[in-house]
């Protein structure tokens, strides 16, 4: 794909989907005081369409093409997603000329549907107290009665964590100048993790691949599911696209914990972000604070930007707030 780490980006872009990957790495200064190891994150949120899911978007439906089972013009996509995964889809389906359908729980924020809408996708909203497997099977029933409709499944395909593999990992290996101690990262669809820390423990096998997880549904921590606000992560059950052998620790955090963090990252060093990109620092941090980490590296995926929450509970405050500004 265009936006392999080994391949370089040119000044000016053919197409959308060249301007994938290649995100920067910033070190963060939370709390700096209170820990021995140095944080760095991540940046998917700075990808085109603002998301970690740009790589995967890309990656699978060419992967399809490929494989000669869809054609732009005649294909209908159709994919059960969280939202990031369906935005992405949604632009490259845009560029690339195909009809799409998404499925999606309702609990997610307004932003992800209008961006959906925007960018020409049909969206179908799911029961949220169902999780993701209502998502699943509804987009599977519509691909049932649909002609000539192809479902990606984000959760399974091999694409996924193949394109992290291939260059989220090596991007941060050539970032850190191969100095990687600890990897940091939501599970969704466990695409991210599982492909990145693969490659990461190819080049250092001490490397620690941790898992981000909400506290309100633990499973791979092997707990039961339960209704979370962490949107993107914590799907319910654990993917089929998450390597657990790859997994060292899976850390939790709570939804009120996440959103705490993301409105810090915002406040104290400018960097907008996610909710999931809030639990994933929060572990970060919890790791960080260990006296046998003390000098080492972590780098944690900030998956997505925060102008996609402005609708959800990480803002109810300020939210309200601008809400009751006279003149």
């Amino acid at each position: 794909m265009g936006s392999s780490s080994s391949k370089p980006r040119t000044a000016v872009a053919e197409n959308i989907s060249d301007l994938i990957g290649n995100t920067p790495l910033l070190k963060l200064k939370v709390d700096k005081e209170g820990r021995g190891a140095n944080i760095i994150a991540k940046l998917e949120s700075m990808e085109p369409c603002s998301s970690v899911k740009d790589r995967i978007g890309l990656a699978m439906i060419e992967a399809a093409e490929k494989e000669g089972k869809i054609e732009p013009g005649k294909t209908t996509l159709v994919e059960p997603t969280s939202g990031n995964t369906g935005i992405a889809l949604a632009f490259i389906a845009a560029a690339k000329g195909y009809k799409l359908i998404l499925t999606m729980p309702a609990s997610m924020s307004m932003e992800r549907r209008i961006l959906l809408r925007a960018f020409g996708a049909e969206l179908v909203v799911t029961d949220p107290a169902k999780g993701m497997k209502a998502a699943i099977d509804t987009a599977t029933e519509i691909a049932a009665k649909t002609p000539n409709s192809y479902i990606l499944q984000q959760f399974e395909n091999p694409a996924n964590p193949k394109v992290h593999y291939e260059t989220t990992g090596p991007e941060i290996w050539k970032g850190m100048d191969g100095d990687v101690d600890i990897l940091v990262g939501g599970v969704g669809t466990g695409g991210t993790l599982s492909g990145t820390g693969k490659f990461l423990k190819e080049k250092n096998p001490d490397c620690q691949v941790i898992a981000v997880e909400p506290e309100e549904s633990p499973v791979i921590s092997g707990g039961r599911p339960g209704p979370h606000k962490i949107q993107g992560i914590g799907a319910g059950f654990i993917p089929k696209n998450l390597d657990t052998k790859i997994v060292d620790e899976a850390v939790t955090v709570s939804s009120e914990d996440a959103m705490k963090m993301a409105r810090r990252l915002a406040t104290e060093e400018g960097v907008f972000v996610g909710i999931s990109s809030g639990a994933a620092v929060t572990a970060a941090l919890k790791v960080a604070k260990r006296p046998e980490n003390k000098g080492k590296n972590i780098v944690v995926i900030i998956p997505s930007f925060g102008e996609r929450y402005l609708s959800s509970a990480l803002f109810d405050d300020i939210r309200d707030e601008v809400h009751n500004m006279t003149f």
